[in-house]
């Protein structure tokens, strides 16, 4: 924030992550929520939120700021030990896929495109200082990605249980009439059509 004060930037658009809200019901996470990070992570995603927004709401300064807390991306080009890719390359190469907890954890997924729409729209909308959730609209269980993943190659993907991770939320969902209001955005891509372009382009670059 202090670069960006220097360089006389006007926004700074922060990723930070819905991993802040910490356990929840399974209800939509409102921004309003009091948050409850389960892990270093999501601290540390909490962390950086608040020091950006108090840097913001200094006197003159220079940056304003929209915190967009992301709720589990994935798409083409995605990081090999994030969830969908991990699950799409198994059921590809048939090799097992570590899968911790009972499947049931539900998250709320959003596709790369969508994260990125948003993304600019939160660096030119005329507001400032504030925290948006973005998600896909829907929570699916990881046992739903699975049989997509089986739906989309026509082969199961191959599982080893172990027990749940510390720190993993058993369910996330995101709240996101705000970032309509604010932003006028809204997902577009459902998972099914997500990951059959992710499967795509592994098969393309494989």
């Amino acid at each position: 924030m202090d670069t960006a004060s220097r360089l006389r930037v006007r926004r700074v658009v922060l990723a930070s992550s819905a991993s802040v809200y910490g356990a929840t019901d399974g209800s939509p996470s409102l921004e309003t929520d009091r948050p409850g990070p389960l892990s270093p992570y999501a601290v540390t995603q909490l962390a950086a939120e608040q020091l950006c927004l108090a840097h913001a709401a200094r006197p003159g300064a220079a940056a304003s700021v929209i915190v967009l807390r992301y709720s589990t991306v994935y798409g083409p080009r995605q990081r090999p030990d994030m969830l969908i890719h991990r699950v799409l390359t198994s059921a590809l190469g048939q090799t097992p896929l570590r899968l911790f907890g009972n499947g049931h954890q539900q998250r709320d997924f959003t596709y790369v495109d969508d994260a990125v729409r948003v993304t600019i729209a939160a660096a030119l909308a005329p507001i400032a200082n504030t925290v948006i959730n973005v998600g896909g609209g829907t929570s699916r269980s990881i046992a739903d990605v699975l049989d997509v993943a089986h739906q989309l190659t026509g082969r199961p993907v191959p599982v080893v249980r172990s027990a749940a991770a510390a720190g993993d939320a058993p369910a996330t969902l995101a709240d996101i009439p705000q970032a309509r209001e604010l932003l006028g955005w809204k997902p577009e891509v459902p998972l099914v059509d997500g990951m059959k372009m992710q499967l795509r382009h592994l098969r393309k670059s494989g």
